[in-house]
């Protein structure tokens, strides 16, 4: 994972979104992350709202940075966080990349 956070998102319009086996590869390296209806994604809990919003903000810090912006389902302690890349019309590895950077926020 550490050398995902080190990378940054690249724009990838007219590229093909990863092949499965890329992208089941790639979840190993992402602890927690699941592939779903064609976006990985994983939840985070916290212990109250504060938290999740603090941890809202951090995240939207990095989506900006990297100029890759997740879906997210925000609660009063949880947030739910979802990327795909619209470009390439599946996942690239720009959704891998900002994962690896979320997961850093928790570590």
């Amino acid at each position: 994972m550490q050398d995902l956070i080190t990378q940054h998102c690249q724009p990838l319009e007219g590229q093909p979104p990863m092949a499965a086996e890329q992208i089941q590869a790639h979840l190993q390296r992402v602890p927690g992350w699941a592939l779903r209806d064609g976006a990985i994604e994983k939840e985070y809990r916290f212990g109250n709202f504060h938290e999740t919003m603090a941890f809202v903000n951090a995240l939207a810090w990095i989506a900006h940075a990297e100029d890759h912006h997740p879906d997210l389902a925000v609660g009063y302690n949880r947030c739910a966080v979802r990327f795909n890349t619209h470009s390439v019309g599946g996942i690239s590895i720009n959704d891998f990349i900002c994962a690896a950077k979320v997961d850093a926020l928790r570590s």
